[in-house]
């Protein structure tokens, strides 16, 4: 089982509210706030595009979301800034560019903005838009976990446990999955229940595959369907496997699609039903699953 799961964090949504937010508690009105920026206030330049890209107070318009954010952020101001990358990376109000992304979040994160460094971490270790580079992932993911982000703490976890720009060290691995984890990071858990997995401590495995579980996180759904069904780590229960496999083939988990297949196909958890069989075979297959391929 994989346990490589790196992501971009498109939060800027998140940011807008927390903005507006702060705009409604100091009862600023849209004309005021435009006229900072018009004056050249960073912050009520940022606070403006946020309103245009949500719609308050005025008629949403990305476009003009986009040319107060970039006022902003050349500015210096590290938020907007990082947002910035965020609109190059996701393609908003702007033609998506993996390139001006990275210089964005550069200049944010050299004034020490974590999700900034957490999302460069990412660029080098896919080698998205620049040249993969697991050392600089590392260097990345460090500081910004260092600041307390639960995701750059989870990714650095799986450079210390695959060896990647690091020498391995699984004990490392086990302590930053663990910090990520405190921090309610589903994919962490799902992370640790994997390392207690493997060392067949089943019932720390089944832990944290559960908690990662209920928090919708695919691979953990598979993996306790998985305990289930085998009895291990916890009584063997082919209802409640499929009531997690189900859950996890929902979410267009390949192998779980494939999983549910046979699970229809021999009647554990469920009645026998060749036809719904075959459907989720044929859905793992179109998945890229290829055992699914074979099997209708």
């Amino acid at each position: 089982m994989d346990i490589i799961k790196t992501t971009l964090i498109p939060r800027i949504v998140a940011l807008w509210l927390v903005v507006l937010l702060s705009i409604t508690a100091l009862a600023i009105s849209f004309e005021e706030i435009k006229q900072l920026a018009i004056k050249g206030n960073a912050d009520a330049q940022l606070a403006l595009g946020a309103l245009y890209y949500d719609g308050s107070g005025v008629k949403k318009d990305y476009d003009k979301a986009f040319e107060w954010v970039s006022k902003a952020a050349n500015q210096g101001l590290a938020e907007a800034q990082f947002n910035l990358g965020i609109m190059y990376t996701m393609g908003y109000s702007v033609e998506q560019d993996d390139g001006k992304a990275y210089e964005w979040y550069l200049k944010a994160a050299n004034q020490g903005h974590a999700e900034a460094q957490y999302n460069l971490g990412v660029m080098y270790d896919k080698g998205q838009g620049i040249g993969q580079d697991y050392g600089k992932a590392y260097q990345w993911y460090i500081k910004a976990a260092n600041q307390g982000l639960a995701e750059a703490q989870s990714n650095l976890g799986i450079l210390y446990y695959a060896g990647r720009g690091i020498e391995q060290d699984y004990a490392k691995a086990y302590e930053w999955f663990l910090r990520a984890a405190e921090q309610d990071l589903a994919r962490a858990k799902s992370n640790l229940g994997y390392m207690y997995a493997s060392h067949k401590d089943y019932t720390n495995a089944f832990k944290w595959y559960q908690q990662a579980a209920n928090q919708g996180y695919a691979d953990a759904q598979l993996a306790l369907g998985a305990l289930y069904y085998d009895g291990t780590g916890v009584k063997k229960d082919y209802d409640k496997a499929f009531e997690w496999v189900s859950k996890a083939a929902d979410q267009k988990l390949a192998g779980a699609q494939y999983i549910l297949g046979s699970l229809y196909e021999h009647g554990h958890g469920v009645d026998k039903n060749h036809r719904l069989a075959k459907e989720w075979f044929a859905k793992a297959c179109d998945n890229g699953f290829r055992l699914g391929c074979a099997s209708y």
